[in-house]
């Protein structure tokens, strides 16, 4: 544990010496972290497949393609993201200049989770380098061969004082959120959330948690059946429903349901064939404890479609699950995996009853063609962020920022956003000392009537 000590002092070091603060410094890391990528995709795809089967679609899909975006768009705007930012000042502070000023937190820690483990532990680090700080990586031990891989990637790009990689298990974990760093990014499950927050509480230092939920989606009578079952299928079960946005459950007009069910059922031997247990290409459950947990989901309710699963290769079939309610164990937590409950409504406000059972979820997605109906749950349903007919493709825009609410979350990122995650804005007035405006002193004779005028228009 003393490695942790040094090398973040070091940091600390590095980072006070004023090295990061340049658009030229940071513009140049990026643009190693995109080389380093590029030189290495061979590998990147060889741990992810030995790590969850990805195939090479959804590594480029998911993976490796959204860190190209990422990196390009923030070296695109780099420059301007860093400039100060000039506002308005009020009548009071005539003469003055106010000002918002960009500045890097310092020593950062980012600890990723195994769903997507490159994407998540350099999606962060991406925003840490443009933000102007350093960073310490604890990738998931979970998948072992992506994290191997990501910390002699690091190790030969970047200096183990600036950017370096911590693997290990909870004990790793515990002993650097002991430390003092100036900044926290985790993902993760809301329960270790938790913890983690509850550490950084005691040395007061800032967080981002991006957590999870029980994420709906909700099929109204009037949808696009076809359409909306190719596209839940499509974001429920990439990378075997192993993604923190998927689809949970699905909540669907019972006027449709069935229509639904056999569409999702056309549309799951379409993308996976009809046994994906069989498909190559077909991610598997990361580890035994997953693979138990999901399996134990099945002793509850009706299996509509799917259930077959394989221990040896943790492969676990698309499965749609029917005659469950919020005391079966399938609803009790994020299901994270690829098993789909559906629960029929009459009525588009008893939506709200059933959100209200897992709150503020990570994402929401709603299948209508009725832009009032669209409307209206946007505004009477509180969750991170989601998509109108769609499912997952607001994560693929990094003109929005991403990130949960309450339970599933504290702040956000992706392009502009991870900058801004990753810094201060520092507010600073530069009075003018050409002249000074006697009334704001208490000895001033005309100070409450020039008050009153200013406060009271």
């Amino acid at each position: 544990m003393n490695s942790i000590e040094s090398t973040i002092q070091k940091q600390k070091t590095l980072f006070k010496a004023g090295k990061t603060m340049t658009h030229t410094f940071r513009a140049h890391q990026l643009q190693r972290l995109r080389q380093m990528l590029k030189r290495h995709e061979t590998d990147i795809y060889e741990a992810l497949k030995q790590d969850l089967n990805k195939s090479s679609y959804e590594v480029l899909l998911t993976e490796l393609g959204y860190l190209y975006n990422e990196i390009d768009e923030t070296l695109h705007h780099l420059q301007s993201w860093m400039s100060p930012e000039k506002v308005k000042s009020p009548t009071s502070h005539k003469g003055a200049k106010s000002m918002i000023y960009k500045q890097p937190y310092g020593v950062s820690l980012i600890i990723s989770p195994w769903n997507y483990p490159l994407q998540l532990a350099l999606a962060p680090l991406i925003g840490a380098i443009a933000g102007g700080n350093t960073a310490v990586i604890k990738p998931s031990e979970f998948t072992s061969h992506t994290s191997q891989l990501l910390e002699s990637m690091i190790q030969e790009t970047f200096e183990d004082q600036y950017i370096t990689v911590f693997q290990g298990e909870k004990d790793v974990s515990e002993a650097l959120l002991e430390q003092p760093f100036d900044y926290i990014f985790f993902t993760g499950s809301t329960q270790v959330g938790k913890i983690v927050m509850e550490k950084a509480s005691k040395q007061l230092i800032p967080v981002t948690l991006e957590l999870g939920g029980k994420s709906p989606v909700i099929v109204d009578e009037d949808a696009k059946i076809q359409l909306a079952a190719r596209r839940i299928a499509w974001g429920k079960f990439m990378n075997a429903g192993q993604t923190c946005v998927a689809p949970d459950y699905a909540l669907v007009h019972r006027n449709v349901k069935d229509q639904l069910i056999e569409a999702l059922k056309t549309e799951i031997e379409t993308m996976y064939s009809a046994n994906p247990i069989q498909n190559e290409d077909y991610t598997k459950i990361v580890n035994d404890r997953h693979f138990e947990r999901l399996s134990n989901y099945l002793t509850e309710g009706r299996i509509l479609y799917g259930g077959q699963k394989d221990q040896a290769s943790h492969k676990f079939n698309p499965t749609i699950v029917d005659d469950i309610d919020w005391q079966s164990k399938v609803m009790q937590d994020e299901i994270f995996g690829p098993i789909l409950p559906v629960i029929s409504f009459d009525y588009l406000e008893e939506v709200v009853d059933h959100v209200e059972q897992a709150r503020n979820p990570l994402a929401l997605y709603y299948f209508s063609e009725n832009s009032k109906k669209q409307d209206w749950v946007i505004k009477n349903l509180s969750f991170g962020g989601g998509c109108i007919n769609d499912t997952i493709m607001h994560l693929a825009n990094p003109h929005l920022p991403f990130g949960g609410v309450g339970t599933s979350g504290i702040g956000s990122y992706h392009g502009v956003h991870s900058f801004e995650t990753f810094t201060h804005h520092k507010s600073v007035v530069k009075q003018t000392t050409k002249f000074d405006l006697s009334f704001r002193y208490p000895h001033s004779k005309i100070a409450e009537k020039v008050f009153n005028k200013l406060f009271n228009k």
